[in-house]
């Protein structure tokens, strides 16, 4: 029997629900009011505002990027048309150690925080997160965001020497300037241990600044100080800095990296798993099996290939291999690197069977770790999402929809406590994808990373439609998502 309702914003009529626990799809419809979610069922709706027809395609919660660079996004390009497109509706930024807040250092920013701090416009320096909230809120995005403060960030601004770990007033500045952050609603802190301005931090120092977190109940996210050889040895770290401070671990992009290391996601998943058992942990992945990041030496292998995606000193050389360069400038290739810097890189140094593994976990949250100021950007960051539900769901058949949803939205939801989203329910906030199930998938490649996914219909970000048909409205809806301690005070 159908329920007849009052006038309404949105009407979503005949499609298949996937709501984001898990659980399986059912038929149904959906009426919005305002930013909200009012009903889900057989419903007749009186004269409403807006109908869309998802006859034949799925209607989930919109998708939450748990791992993304976006920080400056937000705000040059506040449709986050690489996300929206994708039907992602909430970002979480400020991972890997590098948040654009509080930057409040006279220096110019060192790799890898030069990806998201421009050097030479002042007008993203935010010295405070409230200011860099505030500007949010002048100039809302079409999306969702929650926002971590960077180890690296904190650095940058309060240790004199960064080639050593930081004295005792050095960490008291920055646990001070952590804990002014999430009084403004920061989500939480993330480290990039593996990165020069972190990397000399000991464990004891992270856990000083990771202790701030309990009473906000917010996220320590981190890039592990190593994820090839030393990929055990790191995960044992996390494990114990966590469980010293108190608070929930994120592991960033966990892989295992390097041809020696490949299979050994056996083995950390496992550790993951019996971790798991007494504190709460979760990780990301995004896939593909080539990550990317700055151009460091240390990662040059004769194993994988490497690909330019940027350089300051040579642009020309953006979207080629680095072996063809060195080859073309008869030097190695740690000598056409060098002269490549400061730059960026696209690294083949994975193996599928562990991309495979780790996505399938019943663990594993969706990062894109897409760098969206790349001039030859990872495809990763206009098609993680598309590419999961078409390639590794629809081609791979690795899980079924349900359970690739629920990576997206359901599982973030928790691990980072976003209330009231990442479910479709009453009461809910109205963050909705509605995508074809048998045509989405990345269109995205490596040649071409800048290409608009197929599949995604319609976006709506807190009741209101960001994306339809291929593109996007102009809304500006999205909302700065604030830790529990800010909710309710």
């Amino acid at each position: 029997m159908k329920s007849t309702l009052d006038k309404f914003d949105i009407l979503i009529k005949g499609g298949r629900i996937i709501d984001g626990t898990g659980s399986p799809s059912f038929k149904a419809d959906i009426a919005i009011n305002g930013e909200y979610i009012f009903q889900i069922g057989a419903l007749n709706v009186e004269n409403p505002e807006h109908v869309i027809d998802a006859t034949n395609h799925v209607i989930a919660p919109g998708f939450i990027d748990v791992h993304t660079h976006d920080d400056r996004l937000l705000l040059s390009n506040p449709e986050v048309t690489p996300k929206l497109s994708q039907g992602v509706t909430t970002v979480v930024v400020g991972n890997c150690g590098a948040s654009l807040s509080p930057w409040t250092s006279n220096f110019p920013p060192p790799p890898p925080l030069d990806l998201i701090i421009p050097m030479e416009n002042n007008s993203y320096r935010f010295p405070t997160f409230s200011s860099y909230a505030i500007a949010l809120e002048n100039k809302p995005a079409s999306v969702n965001s929650l926002s971590l403060i960077g180890h690296s960030t904190l650095r940058c601004g309060a240790v004199k020497d960064l080639e050593r770990p930081a004295s005792v007033q050095e960490i008291k500045k920055m646990k001070q300037l952590l804990r002014e952050s999430l009084i403004s609603g920061a989500g939480g802190f993330s480290t990039g241990l593996f990165y020069k301005p972190n990397k000399p931090a000991p464990p004891s120092e992270v856990e000083a600044l990771a202790s701030e977190l309990k009473a906000f109940k917010a996220v320590y996210s981190t890039h592990m100080r190593n994820e090839a050889d030393k990929l055990l040895d790191s995960l044992d770290e996390t494990f114990e800095t966590a469980k010293l401070a108190g608070c929930p671990v994120v592991i960033s992009h966990h892989k295992c990296q390097g041809k020696d290391n490949w299979g050994k996601s056996k083995v950390s998943l496992k550790r993951i798993e019996n971790a798991h058992k007494h504190q709460q942990i979760s990780f990301d992945v995004y896939p593909y099996v080539a990550g990317s990041t700055v151009l460091l030496e240390e990662m040059i292998s004769q194993s994988y290939k490497i690909i330019v995606t940027w350089s300051k000193s040579v642009p020309e050389a953006k979207g080629r291999e680095l072996t063809d360069i060195a080859n073309e400038w008869d030097v190695s290739l740690e000598e056409a690197m060098r002269n490549l810097q400061p730059g960026g890189g696209i690294y083949f140094s994975m193996k599928d069977e562990d991309v495979e593994r780790i996505l399938s976990h019943p663990l594993a949250m969706i990062g894109s770790d897409g760098i969206p100021h790349d001039e030859h950007p990872h495809p990763r960051l206009w098609g993680t999402f598309p590419r999961v539900l078409g390639y590794y769901t629809r081609e791979k058949k690795l899980f079924d929809l349900e359970t690739a949803v629920h990576k997206m939205t359901g599982i973030p939801s928790k691990n980072f406590n976003l209330h009231k989203r990442g479910t479709l329910k009453d009461g809910s906030f109205a963050d909705i994808v509605i995508f074809d199930p048998d045509t989405i998938r990345d269109c995205a490649s490596f040649e071409n990373p800048t290409e608009t996914s197929d599949g995604v219909n319609t976006v709506i970000v807190n009741g209101t439609i960001a994306w339809s048909n291929g593109t996007g409205t102009g809304s500006r809806t999205g909302h700065l998502l604030k830790n529990e301690f800010c909710n309710k005070n």
